[in-house]
């Protein structure tokens, strides 16, 4: 049974009961359940801002767990970003030095790409730019490694350039025991026949008639022929890389014009011909179209010891066989 409510009238002094009606009831109703409405926006406005819910903290592990990653994404790329640069330091500084190449220039190698529209699908989310940050480096990690790899690509083509450019240049000597056989060195010297100072442009080696005769690198025979001024039989091989060698006063040739020909391979015999005293080898080294001196090539296969006996015996005598 519900309460009973009295109140006192003033009018009439007296206490009289009071009968509620339904419209009071429903304020009553409705007052309670309005300061329900509010305690419960309270409770939740409280919940909400200072405690978080299940699916709230399951989420932010999940940032938390992709900053994380993010970090070592970033820690790897920087490691990458130093290799790289190290790479890059030992190809500009070693390897292209090593074989005559230019640097790559700065620019080439940091070129950028794309501009922002190529990252404008990322946009519009909430952490947009560190995603576009991390991907633009990514980008340009991968632009760099394709231009090392290119450079590579050319370090390779001049590596196997160089190789073959050493087995072509003048590199021994062009007959066996040279350092006992040589009796004339490179620069002015007196002529047998003529008997006056002229400017001698090789080196004589005295052997034997029929003593082998060697190529001193790599080339193609250019002449092989009897010569009209002197030389007598001679053969000159150009050895590519502004190099050419002559060999002269040959009493047999034994290649032909045109030929390949590999160092060490014989390539005729030493012989008297020509404008000769003796049997023996005259042997020019020509660069770039002038003569230079032939013991300065004769590093391939002499000790320290035998190049100085060479030296010294080059410039000793002072007449030339031719």
């Amino acid at each position: 049974m519900g309460k009973v409510h009295y109140r006192f009238n003033t009018k009439s002094l007296a206490v009289e009961r009071v009968n509620k009606t339904l419209r009071d009831r429903l304020k009553v109703v409705v007052r309670y359940a309005l300061a329900g409405l509010v305690f419960s926006a309270i409770v939740l406005v409280i919940g909400f801002t200072f405690f978080d819910s299940p699916k709230e903290r399951m989420l932010q592990r999940e940032i938390n767990q992709f900053k994380l990653q993010y970090e070592i994404l970033n820690d790897r790329i920087n490691v990458l970003d130093n290799v790289l640069a190290d790479i890059q330091e030992r190809d500009d500084q070693i390897y292209r030095v090593i074989f005559e190449a230019e640097p790559i220039p700065r620019p080439i190698r940091e070129a950028a790409f794309g501009g922002h529209d190529r990252y404008a699908h990322l946009s519009g989310y909430q952490n947009s730019q560190l995603i576009s940050e991390t991907m633009q480096r990514i980008d340009q990690l991968a632009s760099q490694l394709y231009v090392q790899s290119k450079s590579y690509d050319e370090v390779f083509d001049m590596a196997i350039n160089k190789a073959d450019m050493l087995s072509s240049i003048p590199a021994i000597v062009p007959v066996s025991k040279g350092t006992e056989r040589l009796m004339s060195g490179y620069g002015m010297r007196i002529h047998p026949v003529y008997k006056t100072m002229r400017m001698h442009h090789g080196v004589d080696f005295t052997a034997p008639s029929g003593t082998p005769i060697y190529a001193t690198g790599n080339g193609v025979v250019a002449r092989a022929e009897r010569n009209r001024h002197g030389y007598g039989l001679m053969v000159e091989i150009d050895h590519g890389y502004g190099y050419l060698t002559r060999y002269a006063h040959m009493s047999h040739i034994e290649v032909t014009r045109g030929q390949k020909i590999n160092r060490g391979e014989i390539i005729g015999r030493v012989g008297n011909t020509g404008t000769s005293t003796a049997p023996h080898l005259h042997y020019e080294v020509h660069r770039n179209d002038r003569s230079v001196n032939p013991v300065h090539y004769f590093f391939n296969d002499l000790t320290p010891e035998e190049f100085e006996i060479i030296i010294e015996r080059a410039s000793r005598v002072n007449q030339s066989m031719s």
